[in-house]
């Protein structure tokens, strides 16, 4: 397998020792469809990522929601904004952090996350709907919470295969990956 390098001068990082990318010969090989065997951790890497953006978002959402005594549709409406704005930010950062531009970052954090985050809010807000009494459960008891963990378990469970196959089409989480230390 030929090794592929990026170069990193045109994505703004020209400069940084490097990129530190020294020890780190198989990213390039796990970012592109054919180079690498995807993993099931690595995919459950990138979906924990994305859970963990989607999660702050959906609790804040239904946090909010509840609190304001909102009713089902526009407390989804909610979660579901702030999971994606949650979601894109966990990616947005580390890409700013390794010196990529505004707007190649709104890109990559674009690609990398958004079949992801639809996925994920699907399933998630889908179990959230089948079990009964959880979207009127106030934010004190355990049938909210507990139906909220169940929903992310179960969004974590049903969105690492398709992530794990997104990544071996050198797509999706992919996409970032060549920029993390």
């Amino acid at each position: 397998m030929a090794e592929q390098h990026h170069d990193h001068s045109r994505h703004g990082m020209s400069g940084q020792a490097g990129h530190e990318h020294a020890g780190h010969h198989d990213h390039d090989q796990h970012a592109h469809a054919g180079h690498g065997k995807v993993t099931w951790r690595m995919a459950a890497s990138a979906t924990l990522h994305c859970l963990t953006g989607c999660a702050i978002g959906e609790v804040l959402g239904l946090v909010i929601a509840t609190a304001l005594g909102w009713h089902t549709f526009p407390s989804i409406v909610l979660a579901v904004v702030l999971a994606f704005f949650f979601g894109y930010l966990l990616t947005l950062i580390p890409l700013r952090r390794a010196g990529v531009g505004w707007k190649e970052a709104i890109t990559l954090a674009l690609a990398a996350d958004t079949v992801s985050i639809i996925v994920m809010e699907i399933v998630d807000n889908g179990v959230m709907l089948v079990i009964p009494g959880a979207m009127d459960a106030g934010l004190t008891t355990g049938l909210f919470w507990g139906a909220l963990a169940v929903a992310l378990l179960v969004a974590f469970l049903v969105t690492t295969p398709i992530n794990k196959w997104i990544i071996g089409k050198g797509r999706g989480h992919a996409v970032v990956h060549a920029y993390h230390h």
